[in-house]
């Protein structure tokens, strides 16, 4: 059985796994561990919980490898998890996962945007950093922005609240622009969503994981400390 975690990163990812892979709400603590007892072979890990609830427990990860459950991570809390887990077998994909892999991200809040609820599709209420540096990145690529107005809208949005972080707010905080409107225009039309395409490629390898890739990683051994077993010997909701 296949598992995947998934929201706002991925909204529609019910109908793209159909009934290849089960689709479950963003992870949070205790989620990974539930999969494992019903007879998950391998998951992934796109979207998490962390603001109200418990986040996903690397030792969760930690004890799925040991047990030779492939965990792939991308795109938002995956990403983060693989980037501190990859050493032990955890399967990181994606350009968001190599950036804190590689020490090029730091801060979780990069990944973080407000959403609504699953009822709704997860609609964003805010930009994560990630996708506003990627669309910026793009812009100056191609030449669609002066190099200067590009460091003065980046700083911006890199100093904002991940709550209030929209176009408009950042052009805001960046200065007055003239040509607001065009810009606004330019971002919505040019935007890119690394997430998204983070977690398709998650997706992807996720759907061809034949089970032939062992799990474990280097020489560990999982340690059943007092705290595991706590959370362990909880009966499953």
């Amino acid at each position: 059985m296949k598992i995947l975690f998934a929201g706002p990163s991925l909204p529609d990812a019910a109908a793209l796994c159909g009934d290849r892979i089960t689709v479950r709400p963003p992870a949070a603590h205790g989620d990974v561990l539930a999969a494992i007892r019903e007879g998950a072979t391998a998951m992934g890990i796109v979207d998490g919980n962390f603001e109200h609830v418990a986040p996903v427990w690397h030792k969760e990860i930690l004890h799925a490898l040991d047990q030779g459950v492939a965990v792939f991570g991308a795109a938002s809390m995956g990403a983060l998890r693989a980037a501190e887990c990859d050493a032990f077998g955890m399967i990181g994909i994606g350009r968001i996962y190599e950036d804190y892999a590689n020490g090029r991200r730091v801060d979780d809040a990069d990944v973080a945007l407000l959403h609504g609820p699953a009822e709704l599709g997860y609609p964003a209420l805010s930009l994560p950093l990630v996708n506003v540096e990627a669309t910026l990145d793009r812009l100056e690529a191609d030449g669609s922005l002066e190099k200067h107005d590009i460091s003065s809208i980046r700083t911006a949005a890199r100093e904002m609240f991940y709550k209030v972080r929209t176009w408009p707010a950042i052009l805001d905080a960046a200065g007055s622009f003239t040509n607001r409107s065009a810009l606004l225009q330019l971002f919505h039309a040019r935007c890119v969503d690394s997430k998204r395409e983070d977690a398709l490629a998650l997706l992807r390898a996720l759907s061809d994981f034949d089970g032939k890739t062992p799990a474990k990683r280097g020489d560990w051994t999982f340690r059943a400390t007092s705290l595991w077993r706590a959370v362990a010997d909880q009966p499953s909701a």
